[in-house]
């Protein structure tokens, strides 16, 4: 789900590596689903062998079909084909479709019975409750796939016996710029992301750290671990990929070369074995030295919203969610400032107290939705009340 984005093609890659260098296949793909790309969904289609290829914007059917014609791949369109796509019967789904638009393929999947490799924070984020439950009654795994999670799954031993985890973060492009220039900051500066390379929404996610923090957030929903025994530090080689530590005093770190290829083949091949992969070896004597240093709060406030929207609850995390991407989105077209997105998040949370949709239930995937509509409109009005100064020409 997601096969044309920067975890898809990826995890095509990873896929193909371990498919080339074994005496036998070891993966079968069976459906790709891609949002509006139907030429590269085409050419993945064909490459590795998919039964069904579905593009989500149904404006792209006919492409896709063209391309596709005279081969055996079925071709789908529209949201009811990715939520068919989701639902056929696999080993596992890679659910990795930007935003909380992933949620409802990933939903699908789980109630379909499938395994879900989940790169997609944002379903955890706003239904984290809802997606543990659906999939302990289908008795499904959600194995984590971002690399912060999926180094606390591959390091998390008895859950009883974890006192805290601790989320590793680059700290981005502006690590070390000054508070005072952070003003000027341009989407070109924010998309240089000076370790992972990534789609532009997590680009700029990761530069003013609502990635961290709606990693913390996935955290305690993942792990059932309250918000305030999760940690956040910055370690700029981001080499150490997340630790667990244990009430004994033992401390268990994942590592690696930043490279995604490496969660992506432990979580489409756990729990049975580790398949090789193409990932640079690490080497810890080129490397030297490793570096750590706490959270400046002032400059990035970002983790803070989400440790305050994860201790209100009642649907703050959703709310947060959304206006986070409304305001991305607005500050990739240039019609806010890099400052300007924390703001926008902070602004929606406080209407969120007061408003209609905050004594809605989160129990079901139609609630859940009612929630973001709303977050989304009440972002929109924020941004168009910005003052002209505000503005990025």
């Amino acid at each position: 789900m997601g096969s044309t984005g920067s975890i898809g093609t990826s995890a095509l890659s990873v896929i193909e590596y371990a498919n080339r260098i074994a005496p036998h296949p070891q993966y079968q793909i069976d459906a790709l689903v891609a949002g509006s790309d139907a030429s590269g969904l085409a050419a993945q289609a064909k490459s590795v062998g998919a039964r069904y290829a579905v593009i989500a914007d149904p404006q792209k059917y006919k492409e896709l079909s063209a391309l596709l014609a005279g081969t055996d791949i079925e071709v789908g369109a529209g949201p009811e084909a990715v939520l068919a796509a989701a639902s056929r019967p696999v080993h596992r789904v890679l659910a990795a479709i930007v935003g909380i638009q992933g949620l409802a393929s990933t939903l699908a999947a789980i109630r379909a019975g499938n395994s879900i490799a989940l790169a997609n924070k944002e379903s955890m984020v706003c239904a984290g409750a809802l997606l543990r439950r659906e999939a302990v009654r289908m008795a499904v795994d959600i194995v984590p796939t971002d690399s912060e999670h999926n180094a606390m799954f591959q390091v998390m031993e008895r859950r009883e016996d974890v006192e805290r985890l601790v989320l590793t973060a680059s700290g981005g492009p502006f690590r070390a710029t000054k508070l005072a220039d952070m003003a000027d900051i341009t989407v070109e500066m924010a998309l240089a992301h000076p370790r992972w390379n990534m789609g532009r929404k997590i680009t700029i996610d990761s530069a003013t750290l609502f990635n961290k923090g709606l990693e913390l957030i996935e955290a305690a929903y993942l792990f059932d671990i309250p918000e305030s025994c999760i940690d956040v530090v910055v370690h700029p080689q981001s080499i150490i990929h997340s630790l667990v530590t244990y009430r004994d005093g033992s401390v268990l770190a994942q590592m690696g070369d930043p490279d995604m290829r490496t969660p992506i083949s432990h979580a489409l091949s756990w729990p049975d074995r580790r398949q090789a992969t193409a990932v640079n070896r690490l080497d810890l004597v080129a490397l030297g030295a490793l570096d750590f240093t706490g959270l400046d709060a002032e400059r990035f406030p970002a983790v803070d919203l989400c440790r305050q929207a994860l201790r209100a609850a009642c649907g703050a995390p959703i709310v947060l969610n959304s206006a986070n991407e409304v305001a991305v989105a607005a500050f990739l077209k240039g019609q806010c400032h890099f400052q300007d997105i924390s703001r926008i998040v902070e602004k929606c949370l406080n209407w969120f107290v007061d408003s209609d949709v905050s004594r809605l239930s989160r129990d079901g995937l139609d609630e859940i939705m009612i929630i973001d509509e709303a977050a989304r409109r009440q972002a929109t009005e924020i941004i168009s009340a910005l003052p002209s100064k505000t503005r990025v020409h």
